[in-house]
């Protein structure tokens, strides 16, 4: 596949590292969110970085004012600081749309009217919840106008992905192999409300933030070559991903807003000390000997390469219960 659109992001060459925090305001923040975010900080600022803050907030059915505000109070909480925003994509969203109507205008980007529903029914649902797109739309419409006109629905537009693996390099993950045409097939940039979808925005704001590297959970990986071709195609850097394990229950499933996991601020309601909790993601994350400390005290002895490659499991009983009783 061809890469001279594009250049890697090389960690080595970078005298300063530039990297972002970037959640979404759709609920409040948890266990899991607390470690990636102070993984991420903790990377960056243990070699002399600068961090970047960005809001999330495109998704405008799950977003709320009070998420945001809460989510910034449990990030100073923690001892999260910030060199640069909080950025909030919703006050830019004009480089998204030009950057999808960009491709679509190079023959990179189709219209597209298919529901959800019809997508599930006519493709065979894989076991890791996609449903690979295939390619219904592909040719029919040369604009999003063209496609209302001529069938009286929206259209959103999806990105035209090219046949064949790529292999990427992971920062933590190592190198992994990747096939989107087959895993996802053309996936969708702009949705037919004319919502921008995450895998663009993301890439859009990256390159125009300067953000030199990327450390997220690993349920994200799967995104990452989605990511490169987007790149790739808009001719914009590839920041260097990190793609760390989660904090999963004893039943391997991942912490999530919307199944009520307890929350920063429950925690802190309940009597828990930001030290208590940091020190104590710290202990499982490469750092033994922490205890009572806070992010910024903790940030010399922060090694990337010391985080365990396995899920942070917690034993059965109470978040609350396992950080107090392991202070």
């Amino acid at each position: 596949m061809d890469t001279s659109t594009s250049q890697k992001v090389d960690p080595a060459a970078v005298e300063q590292p530039v990297g972002r925090l970037a959640p979404s305001p759709t609920g409040m923040l948890h266990l899991g969110h607390a470690r990636s975010l102070l993984l991420a900080w903790w990377h960056v600022r243990s070699r002399n970085g600068r961090v970047v803050l960005r809001i999330e907030d495109l998704d405008t059915a799950r977003v709320r004012e009070s998420y945001t505000q809460a989510l910034l109070r449990d990030m100073e909480w923690l001892g999260l600081d910030w060199d640069e925003g909080p950025h909030f994509q919703s006050a830019h969203t004009e480089r998204f749309h030009a950057a999808a109507q960009q491709l679509l205008q190079r023959g990179l980007a189709y219209p597209c009217i298919c529901t959800r529903k019809e997508i599930f029914r006519s493709a065979p649902h894989r076991s890791d919840g996609e449903t690979p797109y295939a390619g219904t739309c592909s040719g029919k419409f040369s604009s999003l106008e063209q496609a209302l006109e001529q069938t009286g629905r929206r259209a959103g537009l999806r990105f035209q992905v090219p046949a064949g693996e790529i292999q990427l390099e992971d920062g933590f993950a190592g190198s992994f192999h990747s096939n989107p045409a087959d895993e996802v097939g053309d996936f969708t940039i702009l949705r037919r409300d004319a919502a921008i979808a995450y895998q663009l925005s993301v890439v859009v704001d990256d390159a125009a933030q300067g953000i030199h590297e990327i450390l997220r959970g690993e349920d994200l990986l799967s995104s990452a070559a989605r990511q490169w071709l987007l790149q790739n195609a808009l001719g914009l850097p590839h920041p260097t991903w990190y793609h760390v394990p989660l904090v999963v229950d004893a039943e391997g499933r991942r912490l999530a807003k919307r199944d009520c996991d307890i929350s920063l601020a429950e925690m802190r309601a309940a009597g828990i000390e930001p030290q208590q909790l940091v020190s104590w993601i710290a202990r499982h994350s490469g750092i033994p000997k922490a205890k009572g400390q806070s992010a910024a005290e903790l940030t010399p002895e922060f090694d990337l390469k010391r985080v365990p490659r396995t899920p942070l499991v917690l034993d059965p009983g109470s978040q609350l219960d396992l950080i107090q009783r392991d202070n």
